[in-house]
């Protein structure tokens, strides 16, 4: 009698043969999309890239005249400068590219070496869903390889119309444009898969392994959306709330050790609160000394992690009275990060291999 699979063990399938090459033999493909890059960081690179992603309506919901006149007129004139800065920070100079370009990269080969081995017809590409590689041409990739089945994986634990949904309105649209479209299958929101909590949790455990003191508080700091949007019916602010919880639970902590943030705000309209960098000054007012950061909701480590946390919240806990400070890497392509991302992949496999 076969032995029954545990909960956090990875599916396991017999490889397959090559396939001959006629119909119903078709190749399988696995698609990585992370939120976006920008080529470089020089003006016009930059505006590029912001003018692709703050044009989204899934992104900002605005569609008046005053927003399109202050994003064309201002915010495009601006921010570009402002934020090429900041990716200067952390560039990868080596391979000329932004980190999380570097790391989904990773991802994705590492990915194809674990699934070739399982099935020899699984091919493993990386997207962008703003900036390149384009969603739209590695599908097309994807397809001319042979492949006439494919899953998307969006690389957000938490589900946002502003990230995971606007992967599948993109995907969607490139395959308005395909005369032979592949099957397509998405993998959903993992924000409180155990295989996730339990790598978070180890990742987590092995950083202040190699810290010469141990955090007074821990912030989990996600990426915020606004409050409209939460509002309006999106999931978000309550699955990074169950992620938190059940990092806590794994970590044997409790809310005034483990605390829930959110970062990243833009404009002047209400985001989810607390916010991060005001909750970092008020701890070390209040006399914390020693803070660690952890991002839950970023597969890979980016601007908003390296530069946002890193450096910038780094500094507004030591200038506001705070003494050690360490912002927890992502998971990127670790032992314990692909563990998360093969799992989500072969269990989404299931029926196809």
């Amino acid at each position: 009698m076969q032995r029954p699979m545990t909960q956090n063990e990875t599916p396991k399938l017999a490889p397959a043969a090559e396939p001959a090459g006629q119909p119903g033999a078709g190749r399988i493909g696995v698609l990585l999309v992370n939120l976006g890059t920008p080529d470089a960081t020089d003006f016009w690179s930059m505006r590029r890239y912001l003018k692709e992603f703050l044009s989204d309506p899934r992104v900002i919901e605005k569609n008046s005249l005053l927003w399109k006149i202050i994003f064309n007129g201002v915010i495009l004139t601006l921010r570009p400068k402002i934020k090429g800065r900041d990716y200067d920070k952390i560039w990868n100079r080596e391979k000329n590219e932004s980190p999380l370009k570097t790391i989904t990269r990773a991802q994705a080969e590492k990915l194809a070496e674990t699934l070739s081995a399982v099935d020899r017809r699984i091919i493993a590409d990386w997207a962008m869903r703003y900036g390149n590689p384009s969603i739209r041409s590695r599908l097309a990739a994807l397809a001319e390889q042979g492949c006439d089945r494919i899953l998307v994986l969006p690389l957000y634990p938490q589900y946002a119309a502003a990230t995971t949904a606007t992967v599948a309105d993109e995907v969607f649209r490139a395959l308005m444009k395909m005369r032979r479209q592949p099957n397509v299958r998405f993998v959903p929101p993992y924000y409180d898969d155990p295989v996730y909590i339990e790598a978070l949790a180890s990742s987590i455990a092995a950083e202040f392994a190699k810290l010469s003191w141990q955090p007074d508080v821990i912030l989990a700091s996600f990426h915020g959306i606004p409050r409209e949007y939460v509002d309006k019916g999106d999931p978000y602010q309550a699955q990074c709330a169950e992620t938190a919880k059940l990092l806590r639970e794994a970590l044997g902590l409790d809310e005034s050790k483990l605390m829930l943030t959110f970062q990243s705000r833009f404009g002047r309209t209400e985001w989810l609160r607390p916010y991060t960098d005001e909750t970092v000054k008020s701890l070390a007012m209040r006399g914390v000394k020693n803070l660690a950061v952890v991002t839950p909701g970023f597969a890979a480590d980016c601007l908003e992690t390296l530069q946002e946390i890193a450096i910038e919240n780094g500094h507004i806990f030591k200038q506001a009275g705070g003494k050690n400070f360490t912002a927890v890497p992502c998971l990127n392509d670790s032992e314990l990060g692909m563990t998360v991302i093969n799992r989500l992949a072969l269990r989404e496999l299931q029926g196809w291999l």
